[in-house]
Formats: C-alpha cells, sequence, structure tokens
C-alpha cells in the first residue's frame, strides 16, 4: 500500500503472486485429488464436463476446448437451452444463474456419458443453477469436481431451494483462496478493489490439467491435447480428435436451427 493507504497495480501484483501461491500450496492434496480423477474419467473414455456462470463461465474454458487442455472436455453453459435447446432467447436474464432449473435446461441438450465427471467453477458456489448441477451430477452417479471459495461460500445464504452449496456436494473442493466479496484490496470507504478468483482459480485449473497430460503422456500414447487453431496443421489434428467423441462434445456455440 501508499502512505494514502490507496492499492497500487503494483500491490496487486504482489498479492496475485501471494494467493497465486498460497492455492499451490495448501490446495496441494486436492489438486492432485481432482487430477486422479480426470485422469481415470479420461483413461476411460469419459469427458469432462465443465459448467460456471458468471465469470466463471470464462474459467470454465480454461477446462473445456483450450489450447494445450484435454480434447475430451465439454463445455456447459446457461445459454445452451437457447442455442441447442430451443429455448425463447428472452428466457435468459441477468438472475439466471440462480435459477436451478436453467441446469436442468442444459442438461436436456448435452450428452453425458455414465464415465463422465463434472467440473464446477463458481467462487460463491451458492447460486441455484451451480448447486442443481451439482445435485444432477451427483444423482446420477458422476464424480464432481468444485473450484470455489470456501471463505465466501461459507458467509452466504444458498440461493438453491435446498439450502446446499456447491463445497458441500462435491467430491473434491479446491478452494481458491478469494476472499469474502473477492475483490481483495481494501479502500479507505470500507469498500475493495482487485478480485482475485480468476487469477488463482485459472492457476489451479493449468496445474490440474498439465498434470493429467503429463500422467496420459506416460502412457505411451498420442496425448489428447487440443493445439491451437492458429498454428499450421492445428485444424487437423483437433478434428481427427474430437470426432472420436461425436456429439460428447462442443467447441463452439451455434443456434439451435444448426445445431447437429
Amino acid at each position: 500500500m501508499t502512505d494514502s493507504r490507496l492499492p497500487t497495480g503494483l500491490d496487486y501484483v504482489t498479492l496475485a503472486h501471494e494467493s497465486i501461491d498460497r492455492v499451490a500450496r495448501t490446495q496441494r492434496e486436492a489438486l492432485t485429488e481432482a487430477a486422479d480423477v480426470i485422469t481415470a474419467c479420461v483413461r476411460g473414455g469419459g469427458v469432462v464436463q465443465a459448467f460456471g456462470t458468471g465469470h466463471s463461465a470464462g474459467l470454465a474454458m480454461e477446462v473445456a476446448g483450450r489450447a494445450g487442455g484435454l480434447i475430451a472436455t465439454n463445455l456447459l453453459g446457461l445459454t445452451d437451452g437457447v442455442m441447442y435447446g430451443g429455448a425463447p432467447a428472452d428466457s435468459l436474464h441477468w438472475y439466471s444463474e440462480r435459477e436451478p432449473e436453467k441446469a436442468v435446461e442444459v442438461l436436456a441438450t448435452a450428452d453425458v456419458a455414465p464415465e463422465d465427471v463434472f467440473v464446477i467453477i463458481s467462487n460463491s458456489g451458492a447460486n441455484g443453477s451451480i448447486v442443481e448441477m451439482a445435485a444432477r451430477a451427483k444423482a446420477g452417479g458422476h464424480t464432481v469436481i468444485a473450484l470455489t471459495s470456501l471463505e465466501h461460500s461459507r458467509a452466504v445464504p444458498s440461493a438453491h431451494p435446498s439450502g446446499r452449496k456447491l463445497y458441500e456436494l462435491a467430491d473434491v473442493v479446491v478452494d481458491n483462496g478469494a476472499p469474502y466479496g473477492d475483490s481483495a484490496m481494501p479502500l479507505p470507504d470500507g469498500s475493495a478493489t482487485g478480485p482475485i478468483s480468476s487469477l488463482t482459480t485459472v492457476v489451479a485449473v493449468q496445474i490440474i490439467m498439465v498434470d493429467v497430460v503429463a500422467r496420459l503422456a506416460a502412457d505411451a500414447l498420442p496425448v489428447p491435447i487440443f493445439i491451437s487453431a492458429n498454428v499450421p496443421g492445428g485444424d487437423k489434428h483437433n478434428e481427427a480428435l474430437t470426432a472420436r467423441y461425436g456429439r460428447r462434445i462442443r467447441r463452439m456455440r451455434l443456434p439451435s436451427s444448426a445445431a447437429v
């Protein structure tokens, strides 16, 4: 902090380093367990179903369809009911993430197999669609991996009728270390800036994925990862590997009339 007690960008860099180091250190056991679960899933022909809402929707993209990441991943999103299920566009609202029925709509459009695992990302872990997705995944016999802020989640009420939260349903819980409210740098008026959960969650996801890919590479088989579409040969490589999974994985959003 400066003498005026206002944070600077460099203060945020220091905080980011400390937060990332803390998550890597304190969550090592959970990160390893998550890598074990995903490795077994992919070896068994399963797909990693990734789901997040709000800013966490972007973090789910770190799991599914990322250059350098696993082919056997599918991105689930709140827009799936509109894009693939024919729901009207005006059925989506800024508060849709709070509605449990949205998770039902999303799952209705997905081709989920018994061997699949779910990675669900939510800083609060309390919104209705998040909790409903976890509950339905569990009811279907799937392992659920959660990336969430335990400090924040324990401090807020659940928006789900059950009163439960993501971390209470998950088989593996990775705590992203974000504080209550996410913003980690206090201001003199009592508010705060410098949200941290996106940074720590991205690093946690990539720790898991690098460990998974390394284990699969040790099997002496072609490593099933995406190559950037922006390098020569990337499209051909990716198309050959995604073809194995057919409709089980999606790499882009399509209007429902064009979905195949």
